[in-house]
């Protein structure tokens, strides 16, 4: 039984759908990126161990491998159901669960903080994915820049809003003037992103709609066999949709260049620069402004030029933003300017194409994907993806520990420059015919 096929896309459930970009970025921005990272770090890591960023990298590894293992079988579980919503609200909860947990976890239980940290990174690597994979049901081809430019741009405003309530309305205080204090803060701060995941995403609750094939019992064996199946033949891909194929390896290639940047960013600004602490705050906040912006207006421009040129755009514009870094004291001296007035402006131009390079490749993959198969390519996207995150991680790190950080923005540089090249061989055109004449023999 074909379950909301026949019913039209309306703007609320197109809404609903952009909520949940707004509610799970809560989670990766202060969680992953600035706030719990370095809490994580400086303070459950017992004292005086040498290995505090190993341990916050051994949870990024391990989930980012599980999300691996798991998405193509939860994507076959949610093709063979017809339950996309079902799986997304699932992974919701697990995710905001396991970081609620965070609040028990004081200095010193450094295992039951790698283990909640892993779990919830892997339940929100998932429900990115399954977010995701309802964006061939809610556009056609001609709007679908658009409407994913719309819910990448909003994520970083959620972004910007969640880190606003925690930078100043619950961690108010310093681990140098009140230990204790700051602490129980950041424990609290884990309570407020879960209940913001959940009362942020009940747009996406109450209005988005699953508009697959409904099945009502599927068995674990027929799921396995499905999974084992589709993996075993991943060959059809190559035959079959080639173009797919060709951009999920160059997607690979440039989200290597911006998992560095958004895992590595807050470390060079840390050893790079003295950037005083409400500096490092402002900077964290312009970069959600200047993310959110470039989303939507590299969205508008999408829908102009298409996904491929604007990736291609955004690429080029990352190069110039990461010469720019890596040339500061030069261009500094040169206009007669401080090196951290020079590189906040560097950063945020740059940091303005890291969410409509998101988009886009979102868009690329929507357009090169059968709708009855969405479920199963965004969890091949997502899988891709996840190398990329291993990829890039571990090559920055290695650069930067055997020459210095400065010399592995160099690494960047490389993963940008040859995706930038290497997309403008991606045939989208002849990839959606590839799409449209797609079958999967299970």
């Amino acid at each position: 039984m074909q379950q909301g096929a026949s019913e039209p896309v309306t703007k609320r459930e197109i809404f609903g759908w952009a909520m949940f970009d707004v509610a799970n970025s809560a989670y990766t921005t202060v969680v992953i990126t600035i706030v719990y990272s370095a809490f994580f770090v400086n303070h459950l890591v017992p004292e005086g161990s040498q290995w505090g960023n190993s341990h916050w990298g051994l949870a990024m590894v391990i989930s980012n491998i599980t999300a691996m293992v798991l998405a193509p079988l939860l994507g076959t579980l949610c093709d063979l159901t017809g339950r996309k919503k079902g799986f997304l609200l699932g992974n919701m909860l697990i995710c905001s669960l396991a970081t609620a947990s965070l609040y028990f976890v004081g200095p010193g239980a450094i295992g039951w903080a790698i283990l909640l940290i892993t779990i919830s990174n892997t339940a929100w690597m998932l429900s990115e994915v399954f977010c995701a994979s309802f964006l061939t049901d809610l556009s056609t081809p001609e709007n679908m820049g658009l409407i994913s430019g719309i819910g990448w741009g909003v994520g970083y405003l959620g972004g910007l809003l969640s880190l606003v309530i925690v930078l100043f309305g619950v961690v108010t205080v310093s681990a140098e003037t009140d230990l204790a204090r700051y602490i129980e803060q950041n424990q609290t701060a884990m309570l407020v992103v879960a209940l913001y995941f959940i009362l942020v995403a009940l747009p996406t609750v109450l209005w988005l709609k699953d508009r697959g094939q409904r099945t009502e019992r599927v068995g674990w064996g027929e799921v396995w066999r499905h999974t084992w199946q589709r993996l075993s033949h991943c060959w059809q891909l190559t035959k079959t949709l080639p173009a797919l194929f060709q951009f999920f390896l160059v997607f690979t290639l440039y989200s290597a260049g911006m998992a560095i940047v958004i895992k590595f960013f807050g470390i060079y600004v840390d050893s790079e620069l003295t950037l005083t602490g409400p500096e490092k705050t402002g900077i964290f906040l312009a970069l959600q402004v200047s993310a959110f912006l470039g989303a939507l207006g590299f969205g508008f421009l999408e829908t102009r030029i298409g996904p491929k040129a604007t990736i291609f755009l955004t690429l080029i514009w990352w190069v110039l933003g990461v010469l720019s870094i890596y040339f500061l004291s030069e261009l500094a001296a040169l206009f007669g300017v401080s090196e951290n007035g020079l590189f906040m402006v560097c950063a945020l131009l740059a940091g303005s194409g890291l969410g409509s390079t998101q988009s886009a490749s979102r868009t690329i993959v929507g357009l090169l994907t059968p709708k009855a198969y969405s479920a199963m390519m965004f969890g091949y996207w997502g899988l891709f993806g996840r190398v990329a995150t291993i990829l890039g991680s571990v090559s920055f790190a290695l650069v930067a520990d055997l020459f210095s950080i400065q010399q592995a923005l160099l690494v960047i540089l490389g993963f940008f420059a040859v995706g930038a090249l290497l997309v403008l061989l991606v045939p989208i055109a002849k990839g959606l015919e590839q799409a449209r004449n797609y079958r999967v023999t299970d």
